[in-house]
This record gives C-alpha cells, sequence and structure tokens, in this order.
C-alpha cells in the first residue's frame, strides 16, 4: 500500500491514470465502466487505500445550490442573528440559503429535515433543538446531507459542531460579578429549552464553589421558548419569596434577563450599579436588544460573527471535497458592562 495521502478524488484520478469523469462514474456505478477501467480503478483503490468523499460525489452531480438553515425558534433574535449572519455568507459563495424554524418543536424540526432531504440540498447548517430531538432523525439526515451543527450540538452528529465556549461565559460573569459587589444567585426555567443553559448552570456553581461562595440558584416554572413572560413571571415569585440572599442576579441568558427587569421595575425595584440602586441583574448572550433595555443589561457578548464564519466555512470544506475529521470548534464570550450590573 502507497504512503501518498490522497485527499480528493482529482488527486485519486491523477495517481490512478483515469480521468476525473470516469472516476467519477465508476463511483456512481461501478457497472457503468469498462470492466478493464474498473478493474485499473479497483486496483488503485487498494494500493492508495482512497475512499470517495460522499458529500462532494452529491456535490459534483450539481443537484442544486441551496444550503438548509435551522434553527429551534426564529423569532428569538439570538438566533436571528445567527440566521442572517450564516445566510449572508452562504449568498457571498453563491449559495441560495433556505432558512427554517422548528419553533420548538420536535415533529416540526423532523419534518424539516424531511422536507430539506428532499430539496437535495449541497449541504446544512443546523442548530438543533437539543435535548427536545428527535437524535435519530438527525443523525439519519446527517449521514445523508453535509451538515455542519452550530450553537446546541448532539455529539458526533454531522461534520463538525461550531459554537460558544458556555461554561466560559459564566465564569467570566460571575467572576465580574463577585468583583464589583455582592456575589450573584443564578436565576433559571426549571425545564430549559435550549441545551447550553445546563452547562450554564453548572459552570455558575464551579465558579462560585471555586472562591468558597455557596451557590442559590433559583428554577422557575415554564415551557417553551417565551422566556421573556417566563422571566417576568418567575422574577416576581422570586423577589416575593423573600429567600435571596444577595442583590445581585446573573440570568441564564438575556431573554429570562429583560423578564427579569420588568419584574423588578414592577415591583419599584431600582436596577443598577450605581448607588441607591437596589438590585444588579446580568444576563448572558448579548441579545440584540439588550443595550436598549432599561437600565441596559450587562451580559456577555457571544462572537456570532465567529461562530458564523466558521460553521459556513467549514461545511463549504466539506461540499468542496476536503476530508475531515470530526471537529469541535469553540468561541469564548466577552464582558459587556452596562448599567444594570
Amino acid at each position: 500500500m502507497s504512503d501518498v495521502k490522497i485527499r480528493n478524488m482529482e488527486e485519486f484520478a491523477a495517481v490512478s491514470g483515469i480521468s476525473r469523469p470516469t472516476v467519477s462514474k465508476y463511483f456512481h456505478d461501478p457497472e457503468s465502466v469498462r470492466p478493464s477501467t474498473r478493474a485499473k480503478i479497483e486496483a488503485a483503490l487498494e494500493q492508495y487505500d482512497y475512499r470517495p468523499n460522499i458529500f462532494a460525489i452529491n456535490q459534483n452531480r450539481k443537484q442544486t445550490k441551496t444550503v438548509g438553515i435551522l434553527v429551534p425558534y426564529l423569532a428569538d433574535p439570538v438566533f436571528a442573528e445567527f440566521a442572517r449572519n450564516i445566510e449572508q455568507r452562504c449568498v457571498e459563495m453563491g449559495y441560495r440559503p433556505t432558512i427554517f424554524s422548528a419553533h420548538g418543536e420536535t415533529a416540526t424540526e423532523n419534518d424539516i429535515l424531511d422536507n430539506l432531504r428532499a430539496l437535495k440540498p449541497a449541504g446544512a447548517l443546523l442548530a438543533p433543538l437539543g435535548r427536545a430531538s428527535d437524535v435519530a432523525a438527525v443523525k439519519a439526515f446527517c449521514d445523508e446531507v453535509p451538515t455542519v451543527l452550530f450553537d446546541s450540538n448532539i455529539v458526533d452528529t454531522g461534520l463538525a459542531f461550531v459554537g460558544s465556549d458556555n461554561p466560559q461565559f459564566t465564569r467570566l460573569i460571575v467572576d465580574y460579578l463577585c468583583r464589583t459587589g455582592e456575589p450573584p444567585c443564578f436565576f433559571e426555567m426549571k425545564t430549559p429549552a435550549n441545551p447550553n443553559a445546563r452547562k450554564r448552570r453548572q459552570s455558575y456553581i464551579d465558579a462560585m464553589e471555586s472562591v468558597g461562595l455557596e451557590p442559590q440558584i433559583f428554577s422557575v416554572e415554564g415551557i417553551g421558548w417565551h422566556f421573556e413572560e417566563i422571566g417576568r413571571q418567575g422574577g416576581h415569585r422570586v423577589l416575593k419569596s423573600g429567600e435571596m440572599k444577595t442583590n445581585t442576579v446573573l440570568c441564564s441568558n438575556d431573554r429570562l434577563a429583560i423578564g427579569f427587569l420588568t419584574a423588578c421595575y414592577e415591583s419599584g425595584l431600582s436596577v443598577g450599579r450605581a448607588e441607591g440602586c437596589a438590585i444588579r441583574v446580568a444576563g448572558q448572550d448579548d441579545h440584540p436588544f439588550s443595550r436598549y433595555t432599561c437600565p441596559p443589561l450587562t451580559t456577555i457578548a457571544q462572537d456570532y460573527d465567529s461562530v458564523s464564519r466558521e460553521a459556513v466555512a467549514t461545511l463549504f470544506r466539506a461540499i468542496e471535497g476536503e476530508e475531515f475529521s470530526y471537529e469541535v470548534k469553540l468561541f469564548e464570550g466577552k464582558l459587556v458592562m452596562r448599567e444594570s450590573a
């Protein structure tokens, strides 16, 4: 067996002495080429241990220039920002992106995967529901269509996962809040819609315990993607309970924090880090509207641009025929200090 590394079908055609169209024809249907040619190709396959990239073969059929983009809930501005960024990058590459929203529903996500598969897309970029996903259905789709997952991960599914370092988000903002005032309690949904919430919860616990502080977690009722209202109602319950041991609240995400800010306003509590304020509130994500809350929300900014750029670049590496092992790429967040904490 040769030690020469064959990266794509063009290189295999060159070393085998067979034209690229004939090699492609063989991989589509071995019986479609002459027996002598087939024998020569198979001998070269044995010599160079080459296995074609099935995704590249499908692309070379030039069936479509469509790229599917699926997010859990397009009305969520965080996912809208990801979708907008990814869409623009696909257009720049000469492809036709089509955006889908699962609306937080497993059945809808499955239907979209079926419909997208029927379009024979060149590839797909998926932010799956996560725990609510039909994992077998997502994996089956990724086995047929070159797919990169972003934001929420299903391990070893698709070509790669590109997302945010959620534990780093929470460590960073816990450190800031502890340095600038009372240590934070953690405000979350008891049944979070997004799987990243659990990573942030655990990171909060770890960060507090690492400096000898006792974590305090408030897990409020609420199901679905209406985070602001869940945060508002849950915020009222927490504020009225008298159980808070601190005047600082770290919310699992910015949308919950926006709801919590509303509960503070309705309860007559002044929010902020200025002298005389009753409570500090912080979030995570840098929701596109977080700078316009009252007061503007202190948070951790996702690197929307880098996550989107890397996810699209990884997908097009596969579409263009590059072969690589499953990859995970995470991007850190940045502290954004505003008036709320």
